[in-house]
């Protein structure tokens, strides 16, 4: 384990539980861009700041006008525009929140906020369609100082410096592997790694550092998929091909990560999430469940008579009850993702989900690509290419 990450995961986790009164002239503006739709406001980034006292929606934005009628009464804000841009120069909020789940609308808005003048933005995954426009969103906040957290809030759960304590001292043996998979329902393959699959890399990179290389293939019902299956994605993805994905990747801590979607094969209650695999056990991670994670103690390669249990992992331990009230709610939310961008921006610090590690989950992404592109090839991150690999085909 990574001691420095350990020690800022849960500084961060702790801050970010803390609830913060706070006066009216003291209160974060907030300013929700969404597009009924199209992607309307994602998994609930208009409505998370009604559960944080330290802000105030200030504006809504939508260019459907119906959505927007529909916005303005559900936030009970009274501020609505047509034009995202207009909102911005007028309102000049504080923190811009990007709803919409269609991606190619994302770097538009978030080099919108960035250049309005705003000190953070909270946007949903995926982040941006390609490295090129990652490139770019990175380099402007860098150059603007603006805190940018992207929304894959299982990254701010306190169970995960929980487990990397535990894996640090020795609960699961030698980390061998990390499992990863979609919900690989009709989206498999392709598209649920960029939907769903963003959320399970994100969380591997805690366990296993950056990415370093990937070979992956991409099939079409079971045979290489081909330049004769490219369509446009869904959600504004770009261009796809396949329904099913293969990936490995070599990561920085030497323990391989592998990504696995296949359309039509998982289950509602299994599938989405992680696996990290020692020679003494099994840590299990769910995204958007609660509890988030449980064990699975003995070798998972050696075979026993005695059955083996699941047990569940909360913040208090393995085997403990869950100490902290609501989590799946604060979790749900967004509430501490939120606190956590709101700590940012008052300590001049990255959030735990930074803009760079947003970008890096479209690399590792974009990488599956490129190496199915080259015949499986073994491709190394950063990509030389910074466009969607699927154009080349």
């Amino acid at each position: 384990m990574n001691r420095r990450q350990f020690i800022i995961t849960t500084a961060v986790t702790s801050v970010a539980l803390n609830t913060r009164a706070a006066a009216a002239s003291d209160k974060y503006r907030i300013a929700v861009i969404g597009h009924t739709g199209r992607g309307n406001y994602g998994h609930g980034l208009d409505t998370m700041w009604l559960h944080l006292p330290e802000t105030e929606i200030v504006a809504v934005a939508d260019a459907d006008a119906k959505g927007l009628e529909a916005e303005l009464k559900k936030l009970k804000v009274g501020k609505g525009f047509a034009d995202y841009r207009q909102m911005l120069a007028e309102t000049k909020p504080d923190i811009v929140a990007i709803g919409p789940r269609h991606v190619d609308q994302h770097r538009d808005m978030a080099l919108a906020a960035i250049e309005s003048g705003a000190r953070g933005i909270y946007m949903e995954k995926p982040f941006c369609r390609t490295p090129a426009e990652a490139d770019e969103i990175v380099a402007a906040c860098e150059r603007r100082q603006v805190r940018l957290a992207v929304a894959h809030r299982n990254r701010w759960h306190p169970v995960l410096p929980v487990l990397q304590k535990l894996i640090a001292g020795d609960a699961i043996g030698r980390v061998l592997e990390i499992r990863a998979r979609g919900k690989e329902d009709q989206r498999g393959g392709p598209l649920d790694l960029w939907v769903l699959g963003s959320h399970v890399l994100n969380l591997a990179t805690v366990f296993a550092g950056k990415p370093l290389a990937c070979t992956a293939t991409v099939h079409q019902d079971g045979r290489p998929a081909t330049r004769a299956d490219l369509k446009p994605g869904d959600e504004g993805v770009g261009p796809l091909v396949g329904n099913e994905v293969h990936a490995r990747f070599e990561m920085e801590r030497g323990v391989p990560v592998f990504f696995d979607s296949v359309a039509g094969a998982g289950l509602r209650s299994a599938g989405f999430g992680i696996q990290i695999i020692g020679t003494k056990g099994i840590f299990d991670l769910r995204a958007d469940t609660e509890p988030a994670a449980h064990f699975l103690p003995g070798n998972p390669f050696q075979p026993v008579k005695e059955p083996r249990a699941w047990i569940t992992v909360t913040t208090g331990g393995i085997g403990q009850p869950e100490p902290i009230a609501n989590l799946g709610k604060l979790m749900a939310d967004h509430v501490i993702p939120g606190r956590d961008l709101i700590a940012a921006i008052r300590e001049n610090r990255e959030p735990l989900c930074s803009v760079r590690d947003g970008a890096a989950t479209v690399e590792m992404i974009c990488a599956v690509f490129e190496s199915h592109r080259q015949g499986g090839q073994r491709v190394t991150l950063p990509l030389k290419s910074r466009v969607n690999p699927f154009t080349l085909l």
